[in-house]
């Protein structure tokens, strides 16, 4: 499972650019990849773990703009194909999952 977050935030005034610089932090913080400037994802173990994620976003949310938080399945997220230009590059291999036995 993993959790894709997705934002537009407001950079016009110095306290637009301290809470996108708090929020990008934060999310850098508890293990969030940079995938685009402002999509970010973090494998998480269980559906569980990603709702436990999720809630802790809604938690230091800036007080402007827009945040999207989606969750996709490891299936999904290796179905990613990024372009540059017309040639593929390819794409890294998600880290392993956390198994317990």
């Amino acid at each position: 499972m993993w959790v894709l977050v997705m934002f537009d935030l407001p950079v016009l005034t110095k306290e637009d650019k301290r809470n996108y610089r708090e929020f990008r932090k934060q999310l850098l913080k508890r293990g969030y990849l940079q995938l685009q400037y402002s999509v970010y994802a973090r494998p998480c173990h269980s559906d569980e773990n990603a709702q436990v994620h999720k809630e802790r976003i809604r938690k230091y949310l800036p007080p402007e703009g827009e945040v999207s938080i989606g969750l996709i399945t490891d299936k999904q997220f290796s179905r990613i194909e990024t372009f540059f230009g017309e040639s593929r590059k390819e794409q890294p291999k998600p880290p392993d999952q956390l198994s317990f036995f």
